[in-house]
């Protein structure tokens, strides 16, 4: 017969309850209590014949008289062979709100329920208040003012554990300063295309986990697919030359690039050539005397079955007068295969051209001194796009690719719009747009894409892109933290501005662009997404950066956004791409934002945001991006979501992340501890200036 053998005790536990004896935690050769060994049955029998051989060796005198049931039973009853006391529950937390403190601890893996006990007094003597199947228990009518001491053990069949170390908390009926009020019936999914950069690959130290790369600016405008020539425009003497790639392999400079970003699980967007001419050479700086200079460039043409009947291929003649833009997307998807496709793991999208508004300024060398007529573009765009989804219906393309707000709202001065008009270029584009997708039979622009570099001044007259400094002025501060809601707050102002040309211009009313550009959608062309493939907001070396990068994420989340791309300023913005890393790797390793947003109410908008989400693949899980703008500490009381579990948060404050900095370390959160989160209310106190992510689960 195999005898299991004796059960082990627990070093950490007080005692160790066996057949109702107790064995010294000291010594586990302490001999047992009990003379007795008489009438055993089931384990008990095992355990008697154990008890006589250690009786040999340690002078015990033999086994108790056991029955089940009998009063010197095993208070957990009969314990299975191979089953142990649960291990001391750890982490336990105390949160004191008004009348009540929260607790909450780390789950045991064999533990089925909990003691939770209390004392008035530190150590003891603890009274147990509740036996919970949950890590977490809310103690309430609590006396205010009043220091509670909790501690907590672990039970299963075989027994109760040690007691956990204490933890202690006051609870008060600390007023709370704001508000944010969740409502969970209110939700949509968030896209994981807005949590992307230009030139991912390029930048020092990219956050981890980001979703979509963009390959565009005034480079691409010239790009030549079939030599990879370019030309420089504004940004440098308008020169012909291969800066975007030395190879003479047909459209390596983009496939190079999305093939790059495949392998690091990001779709791409890159541009296709609207204007009509690119490099013909790379030969150095072009003439803009009498611009163009077409013995320089060579001329686009959208469907190559409209001039040639040679089919499409991959090494396309360089002698050739022309440069074809379908054939140029197929040799990317011959490259790629898929990559056009209905459900890609990694899609490729693609943009039409570059801000339009301005060729005749960035791109003299081909546009000339006279700028591209609204109509001209849009007749452009359609051509374009016919071309493209013939080939492949199901690429997602972006227009038109706005470089700010003169082109949002009047084509850079051509159109004559009022604030509350509809005769801002959206409103004649979408409405072009939408007739020729119905005639074609599909949408020809998937999404509206525009940049927004936040046009907010100092009381010098500086604006806040330029404030590139470790030390701001509070004022300055607020400038670039407030910035933001220029996207979507319809009750802003655009406060401490002093140039508030755009604010001015809509006749003193808040920009809101976001939602004045919805409700032109709405009404004009339902389906189509927006996107902003370009934008900052400055502070890049002061937690204010940091603030308003997160703010913007937080924005395009909760404002239904389809894609973004910040586009990353000269010098050093270490603070500004560590607002990426509130929503993604947040915990310094995979923790991400949830992919569902839950609509959400600030009192105080100033002061605090938060944005609200869920995620799909976790049950339960709910995670919060709060925001403190201001710079005093906020009590934030978040409520009307169903929580359960326990709130580990992750912060971002100015020491947190001047300490990074000057260390050499990329800013990023830093753990800040758990609390309790149960019920519909969350009580946290959010330091100045600051960013926290609370991942409840």
């Amino acid at each position: 017969m195999t005898i299991d053998p004796l059960p082990q005790a627990d070093n950490s536990a007080q005692n160790y309850p066996l057949q109702n004896q107790n064995v010294a935690s000291k010594s586990r050769l302490t001999p047992l209590k009990s003379n007795r060994c008489a009438k055993t049955t089931g384990w008990g029998s095992r355990l008697c014949l154990l008890s006589l051989c250690a009786s040999l060796l340690f002078g015990m005198a033999g086994c108790a008289a056991t029955t089940s049931g009998g009063s010197d039973s095993n208070p957990a009853g009969n314990t299975p062979p191979g089953t142990t006391i649960p291990a001391t529950p750890s982490g336990l937390q105390a949160s004191p709100g008004n009348a009540q403190v929260s607790l909450a601890w780390a789950a045991g893996v064999t533990a089925t329920s909990y003691n939770v006990k209390r004392s008035t007094t530190t150590g003891g003597p603890y009274t147990k208040i509740s036996s919970p199947t949950a890590t977490n228990f809310t103690d309430t009518g609590l006396a205010n003012g009043t220091a509670y001491f909790y501690v907590v053990s672990a039970l299963n069949s075989a027994g109760e554990s040690a007691n956990s170390a204490q933890a202690s908390a006051t609870p008060a009926n600390t007023p709370v300063d704001v508000t944010v009020t969740i409502n969970p019936a209110s939700t949509h999914p968030i896209s994981p295309y807005i949590y992307g950069l230009n030139f991912y690959f390029g930048n020092t130290n990219p956050p981890p986990m980001l979703t979509m790369d963009r390959d565009g600016g005034n480079r691409w405008t010239a790009y030549h697919w079939g030599t990879n020539a370019s030309n420089a425009g504004s940004d440098y003497i308008y020169e012909n030359d291969n800066f975007l790639s030395s190879s003479n392999v047909p459209a390596e400079a983009v496939r190079g690039f999305i093939a790059q970003d495949q392998a690091g699980g990001m779709a791409s967007l890159v541009t296709v050539q609207l204007q009509g001419l690119v490099s013909a050479d790379e030969n150095g700086p072009v003439s803009v005397t009498h611009p163009p200079d077409l013995t320089r460039f060579k001329t686009v043409v959208d469907k190559k079955s409209t001039v040639s009947a040679t089919p499409f291929t991959l090494t396309p003649p360089t002698t050739d007068a022309n440069v074809f833009m379908d054939e140029f997307v197929w040799a990317l998807d011959q490259k790629l295969p898929g990559i056009f496709g209905a459900n890609p793991a990694h899609p490729t999208f693609l943009s039409l051209d570059n801000e339009p508004e301005l060729w005749n300024s960035t791109h003299l060398e081909v546009q000339g001194h006279n700028p591209v007529t609204s109509d001209n573009y849009i007749t452009k765009t359609i051509t374009l796009t016919q071309a493209i989804k013939d080939q492949f219906p199901n690429a997602v393309i972006f227009g038109p690719v706005h470089y700010g707000f003169q082109g949002i709202y009047n084509w850079q001065g051509e159109l004559s719009a009022t604030p509350s008009g509809t005769n801002w270029f959206p409103d004649k584009y979408l409405q072009a747009l939408k007739t020729a997708s119905t005639a074609y039979g599909k949408p020809l622009v998937d999404v509206y894409d525009f940049h927004w570099y936040a046009e907010d001044y100092d009381s010098n007259g500086t604006r806040i892109l330029n404030l590139n400094g470790a030390t701001l002025t509070d004022a300055q501060v607020q400038l670039i933290v407030q910035s933001p809601r220029n996207l979507w707050d319809p009750t802003y102002t655009d406060a401490g501005n002093s140039n508030p040309w755009i604010f001015q211009e809509l006749g003193s009313t808040p920009i809101n662009i976001l939602g004045r550009l919805q409700s032109k959608i709405n009404a004009e062309n339902p389906g189509m997404k927006i996107a902003i493939t370009e934008y900052e907001s400055g502070g890049w070396n002061h937690i204010a950066g940091t603030i308003a990068q997160a703010d913007n994420l937080g924005i395009f989340g909760a404002q239904g956004v389809f894609a973004a791309s910040f586009w990353p300023p000269n010098g050093t913005y270490s603070y500004a791409l560590a607002g990426f890393r509130a929503f993604r790797g947040f915990d310094g390793a995979n923790a991400n934002f949830g992919d569902t947003s839950l609509q959400s109410f600030s009192s105080n908008v100033q002061n605090v945001v938060v944005y609200a989400s869920t995620d799909s693949t976790t049950p339960g899980r709910v995670v919060f991006v709060a925001i403190n703008r201001s710079t005093a500490a906020q009590v934030t009381a978040i409520t009307g979501q169903s929580l359960s579990g326990a709130a580990h948060l992750y912060q971002m404050t100015a020491a947190s992340a001047q300490t990074q900095s000057t260390g050499g370390t990329p800013v990023q959160p830093v753990a800040a501890g758990t609390m309790p989160a149960t019920g519909s209310t969350l009580t946290i106190t959010l330091p100045a200036l600051s960013v926290t992510t609370i991942d409840i689960r």
